[in-house]
């Protein structure tokens, strides 16, 4: 028997996690929820829509848990924000690891993680609570990302790093081996990083110029 699951959330990422957890997974998603005051509609993705304020009532913590699918808004702090409310009616918190991952870490996963297809972490990995790894990173051997981040796709986080609290990390970035990110950082799509960064950073990546040739000029394409 499948696990029964709500998921906190009416937009996208609470619709893939209805996909995923709907199809890799041993939850059944059996309902949604969201704050009473940002319902618009009674269901979502054929399930029912329940107040936040009264879900403990219609879906028991001692019978049910709860997956809290929301973004990286506000530097993940909605999403910390929802994930201890949830604990603190009694909730336990699912995460969800796909079956398309590699992960060789001895499943050292916190809850209410969100771990999409082709990432691959290795040995050794320590990944905390609340944390997204969208699809397709690279987490090296003795990294740890601490609670409340988001990684976005295609990272390469080498051996040795430590992220801490809350940080996000854009598409196709890198970080070099045995550094630390400091909390609340914000690492942009297609940054380097080869030194420490400190707490409530913003590193951005320099952004590809267009040419002055046209593309009618070009001869080989």
């Amino acid at each position: 028997m499948k696990q029964p699951l709500v998921i906190f959330g009416s937009g996208d990422i609470a619709q893939l996690a209805h996909y995923y957890f709907s199809t890799d997974s041993n939850y059944e998603v059996v309902a949604f929820t969201v704050d009473a005051a940002h319902i618009t509609a009674t269901e979502f993705c054929g399930l029912t829509i329940v107040p936040f304020e009264q879900v403990a009532n219609a879906y028991a913590p001692a019978t049910h848990e709860i997956f809290v699918a929301l973004s990286y808004s506000k530097l993940n702090q909605l999403r910390k924000e929802k994930y201890l409310a949830a604990k603190a009616l009694g909730y336990r918190l699912a995460s969800y690891v796909s079956s398309s991952a590699t992960v060789l870490n001895n499943g050292n996963i916190g809850d209410n993680c969100f771990i999409f297809e082709d990432n691959t972490i290795q040995p050794f990995v320590t990944i905390g609570s609340n944390v997204t790894l969208w699809s397709g990173n690279h987490i090296g051997h003795h990294s740890i990302i601490h609670d409340h981040c988001f990684i976005a796709s295609h990272v390469v986080i080498s051996g040795g790093v430590e992220i801490h609290e809350s940080c996000f990390i854009g598409v196709n970035a890198t970080l070099r081996d045995h550094i630390k990110i400091g909390e609340k950082c914000v690492i942009g799509a297609g940054a380097l990083l080869l030194a420490d960064a400190e707490p409530e950073g913003v590193y951005i990546g320099q952004a590809t110029e267009r040419s002055r040739v046209p593309s009618t000029r070009l001869k080989k394409i």
